[in-house]
């Protein structure tokens, strides 16, 4: 089953139990979907991105939310950091497992070391590499600080 399918069946799922908290979230994601696909639309792709996109779409919407306790914490809104970690845990049930920080570095030297990487230079087709192959598994903002510091050495 599709990511996009999984979606719709607990967005169903979620209105026949009538929780909120999960439908509301879950129109949220199915929305910033339907944009992606309106989009892809236009560049010729009529049958709307695949679960690659999606996993990206679905870490996004996580970053942002992190992104917002952040301001919130600041303006000591508790009621409004509840919400966004209650969205958070929805929208992680459909991310695979994220890697660790000691994960991700053993990750980025395996594929230093395996695809003859020597310098910063080597930097995009690093990111490239790890966006194609290990999509929604890590942290590209963390996966960006490692691989600067280890092709700056």
């Amino acid at each position: 089953m599709s990511i996009r399918e999984d979606i719709d069946n607990k967005y169903k799922q979620s209105m026949k139990d009538q929780n909120t908290d999960i439908t509301n979230t879950l129109r949220l994601v199915k929305s910033a979907i339907k944009d992606k696909d309106i989009a892809a639309r236009s560049n010729g792709n009529n049958e709307g991105i695949p679960d690659k996109e999606i996993l990206g779409l679905l870490q996004n919407l996580v970053k942002q939310r992190k992104d917002s306790i952040e301001a919130f914490k600041t303006a000591d809104r508790k009621d409004l950091i509840e919400k966004e970690e209650i969205e958070i845990k929805i929208i992680n049930v459909f991310l695979p497992d994220q890697k660790d920080e000691e994960q991700t570095i053993k990750l980025i030297e395996e594929i230093i070391q395996s695809n003859n990487l020597s310098s910063i230079k080597d930097m995009g087709r690093l990111m490239g590499i790890v966006k194609n192959n290990f999509s929604g598994q890590v942290d590209m903002g963390l996966v960006g600080k490692i691989a600067k510091s280890k092709l700056e050495n």
